[in-house]
């Protein structure tokens, strides 16, 4: 499938580095806002075309866009990207309002395309490897679950970070969807939330270059703890924090009836998994079962790519991030609203990967 990204930022060139690993898709042209910035990536990655927005959208070559662009574009993007009659993967959250996202899923659905949304992290070995060991029962019923991702923000080593602290950003759309993506893979869809967030600070001076000493304003909390409830039972509770400068707590861990099993970092694709059995006395480390431990991302496209080929769902698919992006906004409305809130999506608990996943889809 011949693939175009929109979007040069700083998050592209990992898809266009990982692109040649994938044999059913390759990017055939890259897209930017400010066209010198898409011919500088054509040049660096020998990618045949670079173009204004307009001008990839309107090719008849590209079947599929890799949406790169900031999240409070996300949703206009696919949606033109769609009516051109193309598939559309995009980076995350899947939108920044929850309207916005419906409209993407049911643009999507009368167009007969295909949606898919970032992070693919969870199709990586280490949330596979963890996938299996629940589903084989290692750690019997699972019960419980706690989640952590706790940083002191970003400003201290993205070139740009200003747009982490407006709305769409924060520690919950910014690094939630890894979190939440991972859960809802191992245990399935959530049916309601509650969460009390704040603001840890109402400005952020940047200590990276090139905007070293800038003033940020922040507009979005950035202290979130939540507790989710699964429809399948479990309950999770989860912090997300820009206002934390360090801690020694897990990054998830999944508590069941026979055991406990530590889940790596959901940010990253390998390991490491740590299983203890009620009956053990120390934490074993599992090898890892599945394929893509390095970075993967691209990925979540060539699953989608796989998908639409054989008329099935994609596994990192709208539905799903759907899902995700009213958890996130249902555990700051909780806040706000000082109430829970009942979740009115759900989405289809995605299908492990079968092991040598990565055998069919590595090199070309």
């Amino acid at each position: 499938m011949k693939v175009g990204i929109i979007g040069c930022g700083n998050i592209s060139k990992i898809y266009l580095e990982n692109a040649t690993r994938f044999a059913n898709y390759s990017i055939e042209a890259v897209a930017d806002l400010v066209l010198e910035r898409a011919q500088e990536r054509a040049e660096q990655y020998h990618i045949p075309k670079a173009y204004t927005t307009e001008q990839l959208l309107d090719d008849p070559e590209i079947d599929f866009v890799i949406n790169l662009t900031i999240p409070a574009v996300h949703a206009e993007i696919a949606i033109r990207a769609l009516e051109k009659g193309k598939h559309v993967y995009g980076e995350k959250p899947l939108a920044v309002s929850l309207e916005d996202g419906q409209r993407m899923i049911e643009t999507a659905k009368e167009k007969g395309l295909m949606i898919g949304n970032a992070p693919d992290t969870f199709l990586g070995a280490g949330i596979q490897t963890s996938r299996k060991l629940i589903d084989d029962g290692w750690i019997g019923r699972p019960l419980s679950a706690t989640a952590f991702m706790m940083i002191a923000g970003h400003e201290r080593w993205h070139p740009d970070p200003a747009f982490y602290y407006q709305e769409g950003g924060g520690p919950m759309f910014d690094m939630g969807p890894y979190y939440l993506h991972a859960l809802v893979n191992l245990l399935g869809p959530v049916a309601r939330v509650t969460g009390s967030a704040q603001m840890g600070y109402t400005e952020r001076t940047i200590t990276s270059q090139p905007k070293f000493g800038e003033a940020i304003k922040v507009e979005t909390p950035t202290q979130i703890n939540s507790v989710l409830d699964f429809e399948k039972g479990p309950v999770a509770s989860m912090i997300m924090s820009f206002d934390t400068h360090a801690h020694q707590l897990p990054h998830i861990e999944i508590y069941g009836t026979e055991g406990t099993l530590s889940v790596p970092d959901p940010n990253t694709f390998g390991g490491p998994v740590y299983l203890r059995r009620h009956d053990h006395k120390e934490w074993q480390e599992i090898p890892l079962s599945h394929g893509f431990s390095d970075n993967s991302r691209g990925l979540g496209v060539a699953e989608m790519v796989d998908a639409i080929q054989a008329g099935k769902s994609a596994r990192a698919n709208g539905e799903l991030s759907y899902h995700v992006l009213e958890i996130m906004h249902g555990i700051l409305g909780s806040s706000s609203e000082g109430k829970h809130h009942v979740l009115s999506s759900s989405c289809e608990q995605p299908d492990a990967l079968p092991i040598g996943f990565d055998e069919k889809h590595f090199l070309r």
